[in-house]
């Protein structure tokens, strides 16, 4: 990717002391960016840690953070639905912890933790590791949101292996409970403890698992949202909110196709890892699903909104 790797980043926070950073990475539609990045910054900042959104440009900044104040404004009227003026101050407290900046190196000097979820590919990923691992502290943890490459791959890129590990959230991450903290073999105990200190801060449920591709809820799920003969068995006799196809287009479909296939290319004969027909057809034909209207369904606009009300895995 030529010139800045910031070209390839959209919103990020950091935590100096308790200044916490993440990176995210655009969905593909204008109107709904870092997702990812914007919800763990959201629930980061609701927490009580001051956050800094990093972002290619000030105006994804601005759709980013206006993004986090809407779902705020949404939660906060049925958290503190006897007391407006209390929902009122939270969302004004969080917003005020929330800052902004277009160059993640330039603050990555003072940042104890570091959180990435830009794009699902281990070039880009380890390009931006590389360049913040000249920057930042000797203590500052590195912790990657991948859900489909292995970490060690994206450590192997560091001179902090020991300070390196996986923090994968799921989206809509102010709603979804569960983090899986990953463990590589050169993960220090000290790193693993502090990050599932830290997902339990955000009032997260942390499990931890091995360093193998889609750890576990993403190496069971990926082989259901391509079975495409069980769409409305799932919603109708399961009773699911979503059937795989639909899910799939709220993952979208290029992020899905990218991960099964690596994981085919890893390991061909697996049959849970073949390449799906319709899922290439319509990557092709750039019907990605919901973010650019069209994929299984059509979706008559793309929206911007952190938390549906709908109860969803994401694979991003």
């Amino acid at each position: 990717m030529p010139g800045d790797i910031t070209q390839g980043l959209s919103t990020t926070t950091e935590l100096h002391g308790r200044y916490w950073r993440m990176e995210g990475y655009p969905a593909g539609c204008g109107e709904r960016v870092g997702l990812m990045g914007a919800g763990i910054a959201q629930v980061a900042a609701a927490s009580g840690h001051t956050v800094v959104l990093v972002d290619q440009t000030e105006d994804i900044l601005a759709k980013s953070k206006k993004s986090i104040e809407e779902n705020l404004r949404k939660m906060s009227k049925k958290k503190f639905a006897e007391n407006p003026k209390a929902g009122d101050e939270f969302v004004e407290k969080t917003l005020s912890s929330i800052s902004t900046c277009t160059d993640a190196a330039s603050v990555a000097h003072s940042t104890d933790l570091v959180v990435e979820a830009i794009v699902e590919n281990l070039k880009v990923k380890n390009e931006l590791f590389q360049r913040l691992d000249k920057f930042a502290a000797e203590h500052t943890i590195f912790a990657s949101n991948t859900s489909s490459l292995q970490i060690t791959s994206i450590a192997n890129a560091t001179t902090r292996q020991d300070r390196f590990a996986g923090l994968h959230f799921f989206n809509p991450v102010p709603l979804m409970k569960l983090v899986e903290v990953i463990k590589t073999p050169m993960t220090s105990q000290k790193t693993f403890e502090s990050l599932v200190d830290f997902s339990k801060a955000l009032g997260k449920h942390a499990v931890s698992f091995k360093d193998t591709p889609g750890f576990i809820v993403n190496c069971l799920l990926v082989p259901y949202l391509i079975e495409e003969d069980i769409d409305t068995a799932v919603k109708s006799g399961a009773g699911y909110p979503m059937g795989p196809f639909e899910l799939l287009d709220y993952v979208g479909l290029d992020t899905t196709k990218f991960i099964l296939d690596g994981w085919h290319e890893m390991d061909a004969k697996n049959p849970l890892f073949q390449p799906s027909t319709s899922l290439n057809k319509l990557v092709a034909e750039k019907k990605l699903g919901k973010k650019t209207g069209e994929g299984y369904y059509k979706y008559k606009r793309c929206t911007a909104s952190l938390a549906s009300g709908r109860s969803f895995v994401s694979v991003l």
